[in-house]
């Protein structure tokens, strides 16, 4: 069994991720971390790590921005491993993630879906077949109008996995309005839609050529599917040594 530090434990994500962990027989949750405790958690919550009384194997990170250094600090002090969820980090704290995963085991990912990871290698193989042939290559991303970031983390992941899967020869366009002339063959397009309470986290990938079009969807329905691929990443960091992580090693794990 894993045991958990929940980080942001009181968050929306936090809360979620507490219930699965729940009815998982292979996880708990010994404590969690939140300056805001709302009272409704089944572990004992703290203000900072520093307090934190209960050991752990890994610590599952939910939490804002701004608590990020400190959490980074205490895991690579500490030695013990984590999964970086929160999204929104400086290039300086990137950076940090970087440094931290030489002291002890981080997994970080720009999205913690199984879904989303196994579509990353799906949109690899096709570029390799279809970007070869000439098809352009356009991604789609639709969320609600809360999100603050445009294009999303995960546009550019997919992004990023065809264009090294094709040796990096694209260049990223997000706005055509001031381009008047014809599509160039070395363009990937990425579209951001931002509207009302849209269902889910929507990322399409389209290769578009002479006369058909292959698409590859995926759409979270709820943030479930997000925090299942958190918790499986903590049993598989469990006992890992200092190094860098994402989910594509948890899919090839299991």
């Amino acid at each position: 069994m894993v045991k958990i530090i929940m980080h942001g434990c009181c968050g929306h994500m936090g809360q979620v991720i507490s219930q699965i962990v729940k009815e998982d027989a292979d996880a708990q949750i010994v404590a969690g971390i939140d300056p805001f405790d709302n009272g409704k958690m089944e572990y004992p919550v703290y203000k900072s790590l520093e307090d934190c009384k209960e050991e752990a194997d890994v610590v599952i990170d939910f939490a804002s921005a701004k608590a990020e250094d400190a959490l980074l600090d205490y895991c690579g002090a500490h030695k013990l491993p984590v999964v970086v969820c929160t999204t929104g980090l400086s290039e300086e704290q990137l950076q940090k993630v970087a440094e931290t995963a030489k002291k002890t085991a981080v997994l970080k990912s720009a999205n913690m879906s199984l879904g989303i990871n196994t579509l990353l290698k799906l949109v690899q193989d096709a570029a390799k077949v279809f970007a070869t042939e000439g098809f352009d290559v356009e991604i789609v991303e639709k969320h609600h109008n809360q999100k603050l970031d445009a294009p999303s983390g995960t546009a550019l992941a997919l992004a990023d996995s065809i264009n090294e899967a094709m040796g990096n020869p694209y260049e990223y366009v997000y706005d055509r309005s001031q381009r008047r002339q014809k599509r160039d063959k070395k363009e990937l397009g990425i579209s951001a839609v931002r509207g009302g309470t849209i269902v889910g986290e929507h990322d399409e990938v389209i290769f578009a050529g002479q006369d058909e079009v292959i698409e590859f969807k995926h759409t979270a329905y709820s943030k479930a599917v997000f925090a299942k691929g958190a918790v499986e990443a903590a049993k598989f960091l469990k006992g890992k040594p200092a190094g860098h992580y994402d989910m594509a090693d948890v899919i090839a794990a299991n």
